[in-house]
């Protein structure tokens, strides 16, 4: 359990071996996000790195995009205990963030379409507390016979994930 901003939480376990841009803790460009469950939402706090600058210390719009999918994504996997793809995201730039910023990303479900379908909300706050950006994305909900059936991820991968999902769904 995290205690953070007079909230607690408890910080969902990664994969071994992961080398995703926004999670993976094995990808040293990455942004290495952490991400912690507090009841209906999956938050993450981080830090990102000078490198993802835009102009000067201005984030760069791709990487505010790359959080937002992340959280929404991880939010997906535990609240709905899916595997899951990004079909769609939107996002909405409401106030500049600088790569000097302490930030906290938020995601939540905003609607389940269906069996195969979820449509997830992300938000980004500064370290003011103040909405930055937001997110709508639409997701597929897949099952473990999509995921080999397209290649997805490889054996190894699946399986951890699998195990993972099973691991939120107890």
């Amino acid at each position: 359990m995290k205690t953070h901003e007079n909230k607690t939480s408890m910080e969902l376990p990664n994969v071994e071996g992961n080398h995703c841009f926004g999670c993976g803790p094995e990808n040293n460009s990455g942004l290495k996000m952490k991400f912690f469950a507090e009841e209906d939402a999956v938050v993450s706090w981080l830090h990102v790195k000078k490198d993802f600058c835009g102009w000067s210390n201005l984030m760069h719009g791709g990487i505010i995009s790359s959080i937002l999918d992340e959280i929404m994504s991880w939010s997906a996997i535990y609240l709905l205990k899916k595997f899951i793809l990004t079909k769609s995201i939107q996002v909405d730039f409401l106030k500049p963030l600088y790569v000097t910023d302490d930030l906290k990303a938020e995601g939540r479900v905003g609607e389940r379409k269906s069996e195969r379908e979820a449509v997830m909300n992300g938000f980004l706050y500064n370290k003011k507390g103040e909405l930055c950006a937001r997110s709508t994305g639409s997701f597929a909900l897949i099952d473990s016979e999509a995921v080999r059936k397209f290649g997805i991820m490889d054996e190894d991968m699946f399986k951890s994930f699998e195990a993972l999902i099973k691991h939120f769904s107890s």
